[in-house]
Formats: C-alpha cells, sequence, structure tokens
C-alpha cells in the first residue's frame, strides 16, 4: 500500500527478497516500476518507491494498534491467489500472538478472522473507518487456504520501522 506521497510503498520482506526491483499494478490498472529502498526481515517489512510517481493514488491513512480490542471489525486488502482487489471482513481474534515461521519467530501478532489467504502478504489490514492498523503478514493453515486464522503486523511496529527504512535501508 502507499505509504507517503513520495511514492513509497510498504509491504512484507518475504514478498520482495531477492529482488532490487518491481513491478506494481495500481488500482487503475497502470502498472510501473519500482524499487526496493529498504527492508528489515526481522520485522518481516519492506519498503519500495515507485520510479514514476505522478497521478498517484493518495496514501493510506495510518491508525494506530495500541488501542485495538478483541472483537473489533477489521478488514483485509490483498491479492489472495492473484485475484486483485479483494476484501475480507472479519475481527479481531486476539492481541500479541507469537508465531513460528520458517525465519524464525514473529512476536506481538495481531491474529485475525478476516481472510488472509496466500496473496495477501504485504497488503493492509484495515479498522472500520479505513485507517492501517496493521500489514497482513502470515496464516495457519495446514492447507494452505484460510482457516480464519491470519496475522498482521502491528501498525505502531511499522511506524517505527518503515522511517528508519525509508531513510536509511536498513
Amino acid at each position: 500500500f502507499i505509504w507517503d506521497d513520495q511514492g513509497h510503498i510498504v509491504t512484507n520482506y518475504h514478498v520482495v527478497a531477492g529482488y532490487r526491483t518491481a513491478r506494481v499494478r495500481l488500482s487503475d490498472q497502470r502498472i510501473l516500476e519500482a524499487e526496493v529502498v529498504g527492508a528489515s526481515p526481522e520485522h518481516d517489512l519492506a519498503v519500495i518507491r515507485l520510479r514514476k510517481r505522478d497521478k498517484l493514488p493518495p496514501p493510506v491513512s495510518i491508525g494506530s494498534s495500541d488501542d485495538l480490542r478483541v472483537g473489533q471489525r477489521v478488514l483485509a486488502i490483498g491479492n489472495p491467489f492473484g485475484l486483485d482487489h479483494t476484501l475480507t471482513v472479519g475481527v479481531v481474534s486476539a492481541l500479541g500472538r507469537s508465531i513460528d515461521t520458517d525465519d524464525g519467530a514473529m512476536e506481538d501478532l495481531i491474529q485475525t478472522d478476516a481472510a488472509i489467504n496466500p496473496g495477501n502478504s504485504g497488503g493492509p489490514l484495515l479498522d472500520s473507518s479505513g485507517r492501517v492498523i496493521g500489514v497482513n503478514v502470515a496464516i495457519f493453515s495446514p492447507s494452505g487456504a484460510s482457516a480464519g486464522i491470519g496475522f498482521a503486523i502491528p501498525v505502531d511496529t511499522v511506524n517505527r520501522v518503515v522511517p528508519s527504512l525509508v531513510q536509511h535501508g536498513h
């Protein structure tokens, strides 16, 4: 999702790992070239910057994850299984979750029952006012499809990490 008016886009590190460039499809179907400007593997966050920055959609509104409550309604946006512009609805199921991944443990995650599937990674988790409260990062599923247990990186973590990625690349 578009982070600022300088063309920075926040996504997950695992989405861009091993790449220096990316192609981004905007909601108006334009495909723009971007470059990876920073990554934090331990937070599974990355920032890419669009090379052409004219006529971009506005940046997302940023909320807070500090005051989230279990049962609060949330919306997950992404491209599950390559189906772009997909929105699912659910609730915050738990807070402060830890999960084991192939790259180590991730801690202090938001758990949601909003359907998150492969392809949702890097998409925003929104509150009911449309503010970003997290970045979709993982699912727990023996089958590989949504089983009602998805995870997002809290936006307060994103707010702490992304400025450093933009400025210093790490």
